[in-house]
């Protein structure tokens, strides 16, 4: 494993940084010691089974030493170092990929090295599409501080969590009779037909198994072929319904009355039925338009209605069935909001889902439902991407992912802006994919505004969910990344912005 030396102005900037810091939920400080490499693996393991995280080597813990007395340097013990840097490769199930090491030349104040120039060494973990555990045993998670070993429970409860365990792969005791409906027979249409019984015929294409003797549907082939599946899977604690809500106005309002324009529409049926279905019902409300209270007004949606389809596709086939909740579609006034029961899977952020696009957590309902005639979704991974491409194209802001883990039901929120962004906001999120973060001066640089026409812009942009402040930084000193990327800028960014003249390198640390 390669070690990027980072430039000394980019690295004396997060020094500084890290002496006033104290541990959070996604940075780790630890002095090299032989004891260090058994709790770094630990955190490590535990970022990566969280939301990622930076463990810095060489630099002690705020609670024993302060300020400049904290630079101890990886100088301090250069064999553990060589040793987790080796145990890094070996000592994770699964093997963990994405971590980064990087090297920061630093003043010494504390140790042996005392007074001379050393290196801290921080290590990047990013939250992983996987669950990791230790090879001589244990499963790690983050705490807000610390690390915390997780049952056999909470492991398999991660692994729904995660998508790489799927409610919609396991069977359910649903009479397979009920499978047998018009949209299995057109189903048969496009995927050509199949030899034996029914039962015999679910099984050969992977959508049954047998359970104790007796052929059980898999809760997928129930979801994908039966007339009912919400009712059938109710009695297994779970739901598979869509409701659409049309709003007056901006934001629900709460209480006794609430600001609905008309009774909630629910949406039943197979899979492929309830996908037209949603799509035909959402664009008839926004084909109609809608009346701003109080104005009679009536403004137009402009979303393309491909992005609308896509943001409904992806909530019926990516969301957690094991889950109590229906998913929820909301129009109101100036956005869109889908909602579907379940977290972002295989590792997928709303930071990173722009570049990483959607990947299924239900393998096995992206795959059948290519199989119907007209299939909804192309199952090639390209939707989310085309989403951003298309609200681009329409000169609107571009899709906003939200994940809502504190939810009674934990969720998913993808909102769809009916604004047209302004030139200036194509520059700032160009500087934002390129370093991570912008400040007040950054925006007075690359759109040519004077710094209260800045600030109103930053302000704004906030208020539409699309800039998060960025944590631990001084009001004076504020600066703002996309949200869910504002706790934890990538690594690659912390130089992406130094001097052509003095470029990161790779080597090998010894």
């Amino acid at each position: 494993m390669s070690t990027t030396l980072i430039p000394e102005a980019v690295a004396a900037n997060l020094v500084a940084l890290w002496l006033l810091a104290d541990e959070t939920r996604q940075l780790e400080f630890k002095r090299v010691s032989g004891k260090m490499v058994g709790k770094a693996l630990e955190t490590v393991c535990a970022f990566a089974n969280a939301d990622g995280g930076q463990l810095v080597l060489g630099l002690a813990d705020l609670k024993d030493h302060k300020g400049q007395a904290r630079l101890f340097g990886v100088e301090e013990n250069g064999e553990a170092v060589d040793e987790l840097e080796r145990k890094l490769r070996t000592e994770f199930l699964p093997p963990m990929g994405g971590l980064q090491l990087l090297r920061l030349p630093t003043a010494l104040h504390n140790g042996p090295a005392a007074g001379q120039r050393g290196h801290l060494l921080m290590l990047h973990a990013p939250r992983s599409a996987q669950v990791h555990s230790l090879v001589g045993g244990g499963t790690y998670t983050r705490l807000e501080r610390g690390n915390r070993e997780l049952s056999a429970e909470e492991i398999t409860e991660l692994s729904y969590r995660r998508g790489t365990r799927s409610a919609a792969a396991e069977p359910v005791s649903v009479a397979l009779e009920r499978l047998d409906t018009q949209a299995w027979q057109r189903f048969l249409q496009r995927r050509g037909p199949l030899s034996g019984s029914h039962a015999e015929q679910l099984l050969n294409i992977g959508l049954a198994v047998a359970v104790n003797g007796q052929v059980q549907p898999l809760r997928a082939a129930v979801l994908l072929f039966a007339d009912e599946p919400g009712s059938l899977l109710a009695a297994h604690g779970t739901r598979a319904d869509l409701r659409v809500f049309v709003f007056d106005g901006k934001a629900p309002v709460p209480g006794a009355t609430p600001n609905l324009r008309k009774q909630p529409k629910t949406i039943r049926g197979p899979l492929i039925d309830q996908i037209d279905r949603a799509v035909h019902a959402v664009m008839d409300e926004l084909a109609h338009g809608v009346t701003l209270s109080g104005s009679g007004f009536r403004t137009r949606h402009v979303y393309p209605e491909r992005v609308v389809k896509e943001a409904i596709v992806n909530a019926v086939v990516h969301r957690d069935y094991r889950l109590n909740r229906d998913i929820f579609v909301r129009i109101f006034d100036d956005h869109i909001e889908v909602e579907s029961p379940g977290l972002l899977p295989k590792g997928i952020t709303p930071a990173t889902i722009r570049q990483a696009g959607s990947k299924a957590r239900n393998d096995l309902i992206a795959a059948t439902l290519r199989d119907f005639p007209q299939p909804p979704n192309l199952d090639a991974g390209e939707g989310v991407k085309m989403m951003f491409a298309e609200m681009d194209r329409a000169r609107l802001y571009p899709p906003q992912y939200r994940e809502n883990p504190d939810a009674a039901v934990e969720s998913l929120t993808v909102m769809l802006l009916n604004h047209e962004r302004p030139t200036a906001w194509d520059e700032v999120s160009d500087w934002l994919d390129r370093h991570g973060m912008i400040a007040n001066a950054d925006v007075v640089r690359i759109a040519g505004v004077d710094t209260l026409r800045a600030s109103k812009m930053l302000a704004g942009w906030r208020e539409q969910g699309l800039l998060m402040p960025v944590a631990g930084r001084a009001k004076r000193n504020m600066a703002y990344a996309r949200p869910q990327a504002s706790e934890l800028i990538d690594p690659g960014a912390l130089f992406s912005a130094a001097s052509d003249n003095n470029p990161p390198r790779s080597e090998k640390f010894n």
